[in-house]
């Protein structure tokens, strides 16, 4: 896996301080992506160890809250892939801070077997996360005013309620 930036002190993807990864590779190719050099798999610098090591130091202050991973698609399945075992270190390092992860893909779909997107890591990964903000971004339906979030069929789902529900559960806070 690739990635395209670290973000350390983001105030804009997920609730208080946090540090963010942006993923590379994404097949939504959504219309009016901000980000659409991350699109290519190719693009930015290789995930690896000591990317891992520099966003765990990252993490540590107190008033860091916790990771956000976006993209490009964390949920293409090459990504998802490299992201588990990173995520797990992030909780068993840090176990009092949030994960969120941004995707294009609803809730359903990443749950759905025979999903193309839905791979072994799918279910593992979404475990460790605490709030997904799922769905395409839709051009026509494009509102600046929506909190975390670009567009009105986005959704900011408290993942642990969605999971033991078994239908998504809307974050609240």
């Amino acid at each position: 896996m690739n990635y395209g930036e670290i973000k350390n002190c983001d105030i804009a993807n997920g609730e208080g301080v946090r540090v963010t990864l942006f993923v590379s590779g994404c097949t939504n190719r959504c219309q009016g992506c901000f980000q659409p050099q991350t699109w290519d798999f190719e693009y930015g610098r290789p995930f690896t160890a000591q990317t891992e090591e520099e966003l765990l130091r990252l993490l540590a202050p107190d008033y860091i809250s916790g990771l956000t991973l976006l993209g490009g698609e964390p949920f293409e399945p090459q990504n998802q892939q490299a992201l588990l075992p990173f995520v797990r270190r992030v909780r068993e390092q840090y176990p009092n801070k949030t994960v969120w992860a941004f995707t294009g893909f609803t809730l359903e779909e990443l749950l759905t077997e025979g999903i193309a997107k839905r791979c072994a890591a799918t279910d593992q990964l979404l475990s460790l996360i605490d709030v997904l903000v799922d769905g395409r971004f839709i051009l026509a339906q494009k509102n600046i005013s929506l909190r975390f979030r670009g567009s009105e069929n986005q959704r900011l789902l408290d993942l642990p309620a969605s999971l033991q529900a078994g239908h998504p559960v809307l974050w609240d806070n």
